[in-house]
């Protein structure tokens, strides 16, 4: 197995970043994930974007994209596999203990893990934390995901794969790791990326794609909405069969199934929409 670090790609047994990387210590980094189906990344340059949003909001140089392109071949080259999670991770390097940044510069890292394709629906449940629709890191991909890890952790012990927030005002926001979107009298809509949320890249797509509208909902929406579904890169779009101890039967329901079937068509025709 190799990897791409600062430069070149290494074995993954011998690659080292130093144990004063700021993405260590203090969670200075911005990181993402990336479908590869095939040695094939699907939606790269959006991905890529975001990376140089991330940045600019942590006040990081703005990533090399052909660099990080060069990497991402290299390591799906070195890798072959049918279907895979690449990960772009980009953090503020050598640094000292505390929070300011040192004068190394940036530290990339891209890795590549072999994943399977997600069952068609899934069960979520609701946690009592909040996201936090005015900080300094919202809507950045950020490396600082203590918070998911914990809330995560509690999805799967009860039984689900995913853990959905509210906003301090009671909104509801995102999952740990994927966008929600709910289906109200036959329309698809998905909370704004005001609420706090990411801004997904399948979620994206999908309200491109499907004309869903985003809008602002409590979070007790889970409770009558006649569809839920999630998005992120590796679900694709995947509906939800139970809520908390909400049962959704016949999941995916006609709208999300629709959904999915138009993703599917219109990601199959163009891997850089």
């Amino acid at each position: 197995m190799k990897i791409w670090l600062d430069g070149g790609l290494q074995d993954i047994e011998s690659a080292r970043v130093s144990v004063f990387d700021h993405g260590l210590t203090v969670g200075d980094g911005i990181f993402e994930t990336v479908k590869a189906a095939d040695g094939k990344l699907f939606a790269l340059t959006r991905h890529l974007n975001r990376l140089t949003r991330s940045a600019r909001g942590l006040g990081l140089p703005d990533p090399d994209h052909d660099e990080v392109r060069r990497a991402c071949t290299a390591v799906l080259d070195a890798n072959p596999m049918p279907l895979g999670r690449l990960r772009i991770t980009y953090t503020g390097g050598h640094g000292p203990l505390g929070s300011d940044r040192g004068e190394h510069g940036p530290t990339l890292v891209v890795a590549v893990g072999e994943t399977t394709r997600r069952p068609d629906s899934t069960a979520v449940i609701t946690v009592p934390w909040t996201r936090n629709e005015r900080g300094a890191l919202t809507g950045l991909k950020t490396t600082s995901y203590a918070e998911n890890v914990v809330a995560l952790s509690r999805a799967h012990q009860h039984g689900s794969s995913e853990a959905l927030f509210a906003n301090t005002v009671g909104q509801l926001c995102e999952g740990t790791g994927s966008n929600v979107f709910v289906v109200l009298d036959g329309e698809i809509h998905t909370p704004p990326v005001a609420s706090g949320c990411l801004a997904g890249i399948t979620r994206e797509l999908v309200v491109e794609w499907t004309g869903a509208k985003e809008t602002d909902l409590p979070l007790d929406v889970l409770e009558r909405a006649d569809e839920v579904f999630l998005t992120s890169t590796l679900r694709d779009v995947q509906a939800v069969h139970r809520v908390d101890e909400r049962e959704l039967p016949g999941a995916p329901g006609p709208v999300t199934a629709k959904a999915m079937r138009t993703f599917d068509e219109r990601s199959g025709d163009d891997q850089d929409p």
